[in-house]
């Protein structure tokens, strides 16, 4: 494919067979979501599974690679797979637009993923989400909280067991302690303190309490974050893996 000349140039032509043959689920496709499917994309990724239940709203512009006022009302999962498929036209593309209960979760996840991007913004489901993908035995990697940040060099990757001052990975940790799980997965986190002038309560929202305050490159640089690691996991070789 002329299209991946460069990225053969830099990996190699083995490791670029590896993301052709490789299968990524994507959970959540809103600021971080999109962004770390896209880059997944363009990296090679032969397949991918994409999963969001929710329309674009006026109030995701400021955030969300799809969201544009010419796709208001759309459904997130239809634009990102337009985007996707006019990246890629031979990407092996399995589109769900749904909102995911836990018996959906569960049935999605029988398939062997090589890797699994939890970009969910909601915790019962992103708990549900991370606690199967670990039963099943994928590989994951979970976003965390992006809103109330603005310092991009904050942000890192680390166990979900050295994650601190994030109000959303300590919910997490909460949740899933109780199933004796203390660590074992890769989030994307962020320990800048967020003012609390920058939360408000909100009402009639489905499955939100309060709304933060967001800047536009930051859920963008969570997803980045997100598919580096992804990629860098999938193009690993045996050597490499030994060696880590």
């Amino acid at each position: 494919m002329e299209w991946l000349t460069r990225t053969r140039l830099l990996l190699g032509e083995e490791k670029l067979q590896r993301l052709q043959q490789a299968h990524v689920l994507v959970v959540g496709l809103g600021g971080v979501g999109s962004y770390a499917a896209e880059q997944i994309a363009r990296a090679g990724v032969g397949r991918m599974t994409i999963v969001d239940g929710d329309v674009i709203s006026d109030s995701n512009r400021n955030r969300q690679l799809p969201a544009l006022t010419s796709t208001l009302g759309h459904a997130k999962a239809d634009v990102v797979a337009k985007r996707l498929w006019d990246i890629n036209p031979d990407l092996d593309l399995t589109v769900i637009n749904e909102f995911l209960k836990e018996e959906r979760i569960a049935e999605i996840l029988d398939h062997p993923y090589d890797f699994v991007v939890d970009a969910i913004d909601t915790l019962s489901p992103k708990v549900f989400l991370i606690l199967s993908s670990l039963k099943k035995g994928h590989k994951l990697i979970s976003s965390m909280g992006a809103g109330g940040k603005m310092n991009p060099s904050e942000i890192r990757i680390a166990d979900i067991s050295k994650s601190y001052n994030c109000n959303l990975a300590r919910m997490i940790r909460k949740r899933i302690y109780k199933f004796g799980i203390r660590k074992g997965f890769k989030v994307v986190f962020s320990p800048e303190t967020v003012d609390k002038n920058h939360i408000i309560f909100t009402e009639g929202e489905q499955n939100k309490k309060t709304t933060v305050g967001t800047i536009s490159y930051m859920p963008a640089m969570f997803g980045l974050y997100a598919a580096s690691y992804v990629i860098n996991e999938l193009t690993k070789t045996l050597d490499e893996v030994v060696r880590n």
